[in-house]
């Protein structure tokens, strides 16, 4: 899909849907935001306005991030589940799109089928924002992002390395690569390597980012170093053999040794620890991963501020 401005595109569903200034005005209002937000003097800019949260699957941080961002911008929220709307089974996916969009000003949605998403963006009257499908994670990487630069600067110029999974992450890592000028480098096993047609799209536009299987080469260097699961929701039968398959692929001490002298260690969380992060490293000085899961909820704020009217 090619950028839209945000006058012309009324949801989030993936970062490279929207130009660089666009992100980069997101990124600014989620500052300017973090500290009222905190002293609990963020002006009330949305009342009387609800957004309904859709979940088909479990969540922390997404879930309240979402919840407490919105209401401290005065609005209220909707937690529906995927059995309540029965969306693709029960309803179609239109119906849902027109009849949610009747009774709310803002549609989020942590679903599996990202096309699902996709369609109910199209035929939704209200903004919808991607909390999560199968293909991507945009508002992770965008509060990453906000994480990283408030403790290294600018991402311009530096290089991300995440370890583990060509996932959903790592396809909103390489559509972020198309828009922000950072080099990423996915170090992960060779039967896991990215979906094909993310990894073409990033090249065609020219996006910096290399796709290796060799972790320590990877990490040499880097700036930031960033990790997940193993196995996420809904791969439970192949937790097994991802812990065999992903075993040298582990965020420890001693890869980390390879890095640059001021890194930083990122984990979207929740991790599974003693698996793909030991816990020297996710409780050590350069891990700043709570840092990352509070601004899940400053960096999502700012989108829903931005979006919904």
């Amino acid at each position: 899909m090619s950028e839209k401005s945000l006058s012309a595109h009324k949801d989030f569903v993936a970062i490279d849907d929207y130009s660089l200034e666009d992100l980069r005005a997101i990124l600014s209002l989620a500052r300017e935001q973090k500290p009222l937000a905190r002293a609990h003097k963020l002006p009330h800019s949305h009342p009387n306005r609800t957004l309904a949260c859709v979940f088909a699957k479990p969540s922390l941080r997404t879930r309240i991030s979402f919840e407490v961002g919105f209401q401290q911008l005065g609005g209220n929220t909707l937690f529906i589940t995927d059995k309540e709307i029965g969306m693709g089974t029960r309803e179609s996916v239109y119906d849902v799109a027109q009849v949610l969009s009747r009774f709310v000003d803002g549609i989020m949605i942590r679903w599996f089928d990202h096309q699902e998403v996709v369609d109910l963006a199209k035929h939704a009257t209200v903004p919808v924002v991607n909390g999560l499908t199968d293909l991507n994670h945009p508002c992770q990487v965008m509060a990453d992002i906000m994480t990283i630069e408030e403790h290294l600067g600018s991402i311009d110029g530096k290089t991300v390395v995440m370890v583990g999974d060509g996932n959903n992450l790592a396809h909103s890592w390489l559509n972020a690569a198309i828009r922000f000028p950072f080099n990423f480098i996915l170090a992960c096993p060779e039967e896991y390597t990215p979906d094909e047609a993310v990894v073409r799209r990033a090249e065609a536009a020219g996006a910096s980012f290399m796709i290796t299987h060799y972790p320590r080469e990877a990490v040499e260097g880097a700036h930031v170093i960033y990790s997940d699961a193993f196995y996420s929701m809904g791969q439970e039968a192949e937790a097994v053999k991802r812990r065999r398959d992903f075993a040298p692929f582990q965020i420890t001490a001693d890869l980390l040794s390879a890095a640059d002298a001021g890194h930083i260690v990122l984990h979207c969380l929740p991790a599974h620890r003693g698996e793909e992060i030991t816990d020297e490293v996710m409780d050590g000085p350069h891990s700043v991963v709570f840092d990352e899961a509070e601004n899940r909820m400053h960096a999502q704020r700012a989108i829903l501020a931005t979006l919904i009217k």
